[in-house]
C-alpha cells in the first residue's frame, strides 16, 4: 500500500521505518527540512541527534530509497495514497487541554491537497498521535469542509515505550483500530496483515472514540501504578528504618492480581505521554462536569516526586545548597533515549537553581545536545549559565559538593568507585533511582546517602538502616 506518515518524531519515524520493512511504499513527511535532510543522509549521528532509538538507523538503512522515502513536500506524493498516518505533536496547554494546532494545520493542508487529487480511490486518515476523544470527528469535519471525497477517518493509537519503539512496532502487544466502516477496517487490516489473527498479539477493532479512550485510560493507569508506589511504598521506606523495599515489592506483587509493572519507587515518571495525557483527561472530564479527584492526586504525586528529594536533603540531611556545586547525572526522562520532555531532571534543575546552587554539573550518555538546546540561552535566563556540561560521570562529580542521580542509566550502577575517587567526604549522594547496590560501603566511608524509598543515612551512623543488609538495589524500571 502507499502510505504517508505525517510527522517524523519519536512516533512517526519508527512507525514509518517498520511499515517500510513490511513492504509498504512509505513516505515520511515533515515540515522541518533539517530533519528530512538528516534522514535522507543515512548518517547515524545526525539521525540519532533527532530521534535516538535502538535499531532505528538500521531499519532506515535497510529500506531507504526502496520502500522508505523522506520528503518535506506533500503535493507530489498525494496521488494514489491509500493511508495517511497523523503522527504530530500534541503538547499540553497551561490549562491542561491539548494543543491541536500542529494537528489541525496538517489536517487543513491534507484537505486542500486531497480535494484536488485526480485519483479518487478511497483514502483513510488515521490518528496515530494521542488526541482528545472525538478528534477523529474533528478531522472528518475538516476534510468535509475542503470538499474531500471518498475518505475515511480512523484512530490507531500507539503504545510504544521509548527506548524500545522499533521492537515495539515490530512486535506490539496489541493493535487497536477504531473506524466506522468495514471498508476502512479492511484497509487497515492490509496495513497490519502480519498482526491480524496473530497467536500472541491482540488485534482489536472498535469505534474511533473507543480507540482514543483506550490510549488515555492505559497511560493514566500506568501512571497510577507509579504514583501508588511512590506515594505509599516510598513513604513507608522513608519512615521505617527496618523496612526492606525490595522485599516489599516482591511480597506485594507475588499476588497474580497485582501488576509487577510500575512496582518501583523513583524520582517520578517523565516523557511525552504520562503527564500530558493525564492532564488532558482531567480537562476533558472536568469540562463534562465529572470528578477528577483520583486523577489529580495521581498527577500531583508524580510531580511532587520530581523535586522532593532536594527538599529532603535540606530538611533531613541539613544540606545547604546555596553556593554549592551539584553533579546532575541523567537528563533524559529514561534510559536508552535522548528525549528530555517532562524529564524529572528539568524540575530538579529548577529546584536546584531556586535553592541557590552556584553550578549544576550535568552529564547524560545521550541527551547532552538536547540539554544544551533546552537551556540554550543564558542571556535570557542568566541562571542557565550555571549549568555546565561534562563528558563523563567522573568529570561531572569532580569538584562538586553533592551528586543527584536522576535517570536509570545502567552505567550509574557502578558509581561508587567513581565517587570515592572524584569526591572525598563530606559528600552527599542523592539517589533518585536506587542505583547504588554498594551504598552501605559508601556510608561506612563517610558519605551521606539519601535515596528514594529509604531513610536518610548519616555518615556517622551507617548501620541505622539495618533492613537492607547490603541487598542489591533494583533500579527503577524505565517508564513507558
Amino acid at each position: 500500500m502507499k502510505i504517508i506518515v505525517v510527522g517524523t518524531g519519536f512516533v512517526g519515524l519508527p512507525h514509518a521505518a517498520v511499515l517500510a520493512e513490511a513492504g509498504h511504499e512509505v513516505y515520511a513527511y515533515d515540515i522541518d527540512q533539517n530533519k528530512i535532510d538528516a534522514y535522507r543522509s543515512g548518517d547515524r549521528e545526525r539521525i540519532e541527534e533527532i530521534v535516538n532509538e535502538p535499531g532505528l538507523v538500521e531499519a532506515i538503512e535497510e529500506t531507504k530509497d526502496r520502500y522508505l522515502f523522506f520528503t518535506s513536500d506533500l503535493a507530489p506524493i498525494i496521488e494514489g495514497t491509500d493511508i495517511v498516518f497523523m503522527c504530530l505533536p500534541t503538547p499540553p496547554k497551561r490549562d491542561g487541554s491539548t494543543d491541536l494546532s500542529y494537528y489541525t494545520n496538517a489536517a487543513h493542508r491534507l484537505g486542500e491537497l486531497l480535494a484536488k487529487r485526480q485519483d479518487e480511490r478511497r483514502v483513510v486518515l488515521v490518528n496515530k498521535s494521542t488526541v482528545p476523544i472525538g478528534t477523529a470527528r474533528v478531522l472528518q469535519k475538516i476534510l468535509e469542509e475542503h470538499g474531500v471525497k471518498n475518505f475515511g477517518v480512523a484512530s490507531n493509537p500507539e503504545f510504544l515505550a521509548q527506548g524500545g519503539a522499533i521492537e515495539g512496532s515490530r512486535r506490539p502487544d496489541r493493535v487497536v483500530v477504531g473506524a466506522d466502516t468495514e471498508e476502512d477496517f479492511d484497509r487497515l487490516r492490509r496495513v497490519y496483515s502480519q498482526f491480524v489473527n496473530h497467536v500472541r498479539i491482540r488485534y482489536l477493532e472498535t469505534t474511533p472514540e473507543t480507540a482514543e479512550s483506550i490510549k488515555y485510560v492505559a497511560n493514566t493507569l500506568l501512571l497510577t501504578y507509579i504514583s501508588f508506589w511512590n506515594g505509599i511504598g516510598a513513604r513507608l521506606g522513608e519512615i521505617y528504618p527496618n523496612l526492606r523495599m525490595e522485599d516489599l515489592k516482591i511480597g506485594v506483587t507475588s499476588d497474580s492480581r497485582i501488576s509487577t509493572w510500575g512496582s518501583y519507587v523513583s524520582n517520578g515518571a517523565g516523557g511525552s505521554c504520562f503527564g500530558k495525557d493525564i492532564q488532558s483527561l482531567i480537562y476533558q472530564l472536568n469540562r463534562a462536569g465529572r470528578s477528577t479527584d483520583l486523577l489529580q492526586a495521581v498527577y500531583n504525586i508524580n510531580e511532587y516526586q520530581k523535586t522532593y528529594l532536594i527538599d529532603r536533603a535540606v530538611y533531613e540531611a541539613g544540606f545547604n545548597f546555596n553556593n554549592k556545586k551539584v553533579a546532575l547525572l541523567g537528563l533524559a526522562f529514561k534510559k536508552r533515549t535522548n528525549d528530555m520532555r517532562d524529564s524529572s531532571a528539568l524540575k530538579a534543575v529548577e529546584a536546584l537553581l531556586a535553592r541557590g546552587v552556584s553550578e549544576i554539573r550535568a552529564y547524560d550518555p545521550l541527551a547532552m545536545n538536547e540539554a544544551q538546546r533546552t537551556w540554550f540561552n543564558p542571556e535570557k535566563n542568566h541562571l542557565f549559565s550555571r549549568i555546565t556540561y561534562h563528558e563523563s560521570p567522573r568529570e561531572a562529580i569532580e569538584g562538586s559538593d553533592a551528586v543527584y542521580i536522576s535517570t536509570d542509566w545502567e552505567e550509574f550502577r557502578g558509581l561508587a568507585t567513581t565517587i570515592e575517587k572524584a569526591a572525598p567526604p563530606p559528600y552527599l549522594i542523592i539517589d533518585g533511582r536506587r542505583m547504588l547496590p554498594d551504598y552501605r560501603q559508601l556510608v561506612a566511608k563517610g558519605y551521606a546517602y539519601l535515596a528514594v524509598g529509604d531513610v536518610y543515612l548519616k555518615p556517622e551512623a551507617p548501620a541505622e538502616k539495618t533492613g537492607a543488609n547490603g541487598q542489591e538495589r533494583v533500579p527503577a524500571a524505565a517508564e513507558a
